[in-house]
């Protein structure tokens, strides 16, 4: 049995733990926050009653993968004998600069930072093991998507990247490794689209929804990039583009109407408004 701790119990550490738990692992979840504590279990159960409904699993399998993940408070209630340490909180790195010296304490097998923009060697800087950090960047839903992004820094071993794979296929997931650039290379595939939709509707060529069509009708994605960066959060999309404009140039600016979006609190699903209404 894998031991797992997931750190933030928000909707990338929900799926994050689930699959691991699916996978048969002893997976803890560190979240501070009461209200999302009820939150998130609300949520594993739900996902784990639709997939007993798709006939994915049976009640029993459900019944045990819920029993396999508990939740505590901080980082002080978990033991020091884990197999991986993921830390899935905001895009805001002096929080997961934070965050991730404390877990580096407790000397885990592989400390990973699921994120989809910060550089990995900066991050590196607060862990006493670098060579046993890199970044698993997964994908929402975590439940439902295959890929994993490994992210390896400049100190990563190919010992943690071997075992990062492993990890990966254990929990049913496909792998790929990309070096540690501004984005990596989903995030700059992902948020090129999705800015270029953006700025399609804010110059009148299409409505979002036919926007939207155009990519699932003529390229076959499964959700197209409006609806996605609502599911993301406008919020987060936001954050990544100033990152990667920072990086990259302006073909990264978020346009105007993302910008005007998120400052009137329209961050999608979230929220329940943003390019689409999420409210019904």
């Amino acid at each position: 049995m894998k031991r797992v701790t997931v750190i933030g119990g928000g909707t990338m550490g929900v799926g994050i733990a689930y699959v691991c738990a699916q996978a048969g692992g002893d997976v803890t979840i560190v979240e501070p926050s009461e209200t999302r504590a009820t939150g998130l279990r609300n949520d594993i159960a739900q996902a784990a009653a639709s997939a007993v409904t798709r006939g994915k699993m049976t009640e029993g399998e459900a019944k045990a993968l819920n029993g396999r993940i508990k939740r505590v408070a901080s980082l002080g209630a978990v033991s020091a004998d884990q197999d991986l340490i993921v830390e899935s909180v905001p895009e805001d790195f002096e929080l997961k600069f934070r965050i991730l010296s404390e877990a580096a304490g407790l000397a885990p097998r592989i400390l990973a930072s699921n994120t989809s923009a910060i550089s990995i060697d900066r991050m590196a800087c607060a862990v006493r093991d670098p060579d046993r950090f890199l970044g698993m960047h997964f994908f929402n839903p975590v439940w439902s998507l295959k890929l994993v992004e490994l992210v390896r820094g400049t100190a990563t071993s190919e010992a943690t990247l071997d075992e990062a794979c492993k990890l990966g296929a254990w929990m049913g997931k496909e792998t790929l490794v990309v070096r540690d650039v501004p984005g990596f290379a989903t995030s700059r595939l992902d948020l090129i689209a999705s800015l270029e939709a953006m700025r399609m509707l804010e110059s009148a060529v299409a409505t979002a929804e036919d926007i939207d069509r155009a990519a699932t009708l003529a390229y076959r994605h499964p959700v197209g990039p409006l609806r996605l960066s609502d599911i993301v959060g406008l919020d987060v999309r936001l954050d990544v583009a100033r990152a990667l404009e920072a990086a990259h140039g302006p073909r990264f600016a978020p346009p105007q109407i993302l910008k005007d979006l998120v400052a009137a609190g329209k961050l999608g699903v979230k929220t329940g408004q943003g390019f689409f209404d999420w409210s019904r």
